[in-house]
C-alpha cells in the first residue's frame, strides 16, 4: 500500500517512513509541496500524510488543490498547529483525520488504519476475495487461507499488494520494480520472490503471462 508523506522536519520524516515501511506500508516522503504534488500526478497513493507548515506549496494549499481536481484519496494532517481555526480549516477542505505534533508513531498507525479502513485499496469491503480459499485483509496486511494467517515477508506483502492493485491487468517486470522496490531490481530476482509467493497459495492465484508479466484476475 502506497503512502505519500509531505514533512519538512527531516528527523521526523525519515522516523515516520521507517516505522511505517516496517509495518509492511511502502512510502514516498517529501519536503516540499510542490515535489508532493508532482508525485500525486504521476503516482497513484492510498494515503497522504501531510504536514501543513512546508516549504513552498504548505498541506493545506496541496490537499485544497487536489480535492477541487476531484481526488479524494484519505488524508490525515500531521502539524504542530493547534487552535480551533486551523483544526476546523483542516476538516473543511477535506481531511480524514487532524494529528497534533508531537505524537506517538503507534497512535499515528492507528489513525491510518481508520482512515483507510473504508478506502483501502479501492474497496468498500478492507476483506479481498481471491478464490474460494484465499483472502487478503488489506485492513491487517495479511493474506489468509480461511481464517488461517499465511506469513508473508515485506517484500512478498508488497508483490501481491501491487497484483491486487492493477488486478485484471497484467503487471510487467518493470513495474514491479518501480511500485515494489523502488529502484532497478534483477529481473530473474523478482522471479524468484514471485514464484515465492505463488508456492504459498495452491490455487492458481498469480498468473504467469510469458513474456508480459504476472496478473491476478479480476
Amino acid at each position: 500500500m502506497n503512502i505519500l508523506l509531505l514533512e519538512d522536519e527531516l528527523g521526523l520524516r525519515e522516523s515516520i517512513t521507517e516505522y511505517l515501511e516496517d509495518s509492511g506500508f511502502m512510502v514516498d516522503a517529501f519536503e516540499g509541496g510542490e515535489e508532493a504534488l508532482d508525485a500525486i500526478y504521476e503516482n497513484k497513493y492510498q494515503l497522504f500524510l501531510l504536514d501543513v507548515q512546508v516549504p513552498g506549496l504548505n498541506g493545506f494549499e496541496l490537499l485544497s488543490q487536489l480535492r477541487k481536481s476531484g481526488d479524494r484519496t484519505p488524508a490525515i494532517f500531521i502539524t504542530s498547529l493547534t487552535n480551533i481555526e486551523n483544526l476546523s480549516k483542516g476538516f473543511e477542505i477535506g481531511c480524514s483525520d487532524y494529528i497534533k505534533k508531537p505524537f506517538e508513531l503507534k497512535e499515528l498507525e492507528i489513525r491510518l488504519a481508520h482512515a483507510l479502513k473504508k478506502e483501502c485499496l479501492h474497496t468498500d469491503d478492507a476483506l479481498i476475495v481471491l478464490s474460494d480459499r484465499y483472502r487478503y485483509d488489506a485492513k491487517n496486511f495479511l493474506l489468509l487461507e480461511h481464517d488461517r494467517e499465511i506469513a508473508l515477508s515485506k517484500t512478498e506483502k508488497r508483490i501481491l499488494e501491487t497484483l491486487i492493485k492493477h488486478r485484471g491487468s497484467v503487471v510487467s517486470i518493470e513495474q514491479f520494480q518501480d511500485e515494489v522496490w523502488g529502484e532497478y531490481m534483477d529481473p530473474a530476482n523478482i522471479r524468484v520472490q514471485i514464484n515465492k509467493l505463488r508456492k504459498k497459495m495452491d490455487d492458481d492465484i498469480i498468473h504467469n503471462i510469458r513474456g508480459l508479466g504476472y496478473k491476478i484476475d479480476a
